[in-house]
């Protein structure tokens, strides 16, 4: 196996570990891996240290040029653009509705049109109604009985 391949493989395994990783960052050390790999195939470089030199200007060029570019593709928001974006303290008292049954205390409401994983005392089929009494980060405290 020839250093080119080494090259081009390296760069498909960063660009597919960005399904994983989701930082953007992969991908363009991947792009930049492939295109070493392929001016390496066709004996454009040869030397090791043009090799990395070329694969450090083009990952940080492609990262400082265009990954705030991608970057707004990958917002993790799932409202409709009609709602806004949930406000921890003035969701406490809100009406929710039930997604899945709770099993154990816990199951999934939605607030604002986005779900939510939820902790509960009541037992809360799915469907219910139910209210949010407390925030603990990105979990809901729920309740069968709305807060006073």
């Amino acid at each position: 196996m020839n250093i080119a391949t080494l090259w081009i493989i390296a760069g498909i395994v960063l660009i597919l570990s960005e399904l994983m990783a989701t930082s953007i960052v992969a991908v363009f050390l991947g792009v930049a891996a492939i295109i070493v790999g392929l001016l390496l195939n066709y004996d454009i470089i040869s030397s090791y240290s043009l090799q990395f030199l070329i694969f450090a200007v083009l990952s940080l060029a492609m990262l400082f040029s265009v990954r705030s570019h991608c970057k707004r593709w990958f917002v993790g928001y799932t409202a409709d653009s009609t709602e806004q974006p949930s406000n921890v303290a003035s969701d406490i008292g809100v009406r929710v509705i039930v997604h899945s049954t709770f099993e154990q205390g816990a199951g999934r409401v939605v607030l604002n049109g986005v779900q939510w994983d939820a902790e509960s005392n009541d037992p809360l089929q799915a469907g219910d109604v139910a209210w949010v009494i407390a925030n603990q980060g990105i979990k809901l405290q729920v309740s069968a009985n709305k807060p006073n």
